[in-house]
């Protein structure tokens, strides 16, 4: 049985068909998340390190939303549109991450709508 989980936002304003996470077996997992200001559905552009930011606080809203916190991410993959910003988003990145990191993927890919990062994760929510 899947759950359908959404940050504080109305679901109805999600412009894509995606949920933003879904719930199975005990396990969240969290769509492919950019720079996105959730009340407006709208990309807020800038530097990679504002980008990360941005997305990993989306990142953080949707796993609270689902019961759970940023200690409980186990993978992510992160793609960047150049990764020769690797350094940059990688020390905001950590910063998310204080304990064990999780397991991660990062590559360069072509990114819509001039972002800079997307990132997406899974999940292992508490008992």
């Amino acid at each position: 049985m899947k759950k359908i989980v959404h940050p504080d936002r109305d679901p109805d304003f999600v412009t894509g068909a995606y949920s933003d996470g879904v719930v199975v077996d005990g396990f969240l997992f969290v769509s492919g998340q950019a720079s996105v200001d959730f009340k407006t559905s709208q990309f807020v552009l800038g530097t990679i390190e504002e980008e990360t930011a941005r997305t990993l606080d989306n990142i953080a809203a949707i796993v609270r939303a689902a019961g759970g916190t940023m200690e409980h991410v186990v993978k992510c993959t992160a793609h960047l549109a150049d990764i020769r910003d690797f350094d940059r988003y990688n020390a905001v990145y950590a910063t998310y991450f204080p304990g064990i990191k999780p397991a991660r993927t990062t590559v360069q890919s072509v990114l819509a709508e001039n972002i800079k990062v997307e990132i997406d994760c899974i999940v292992k929510l508490p008992a």
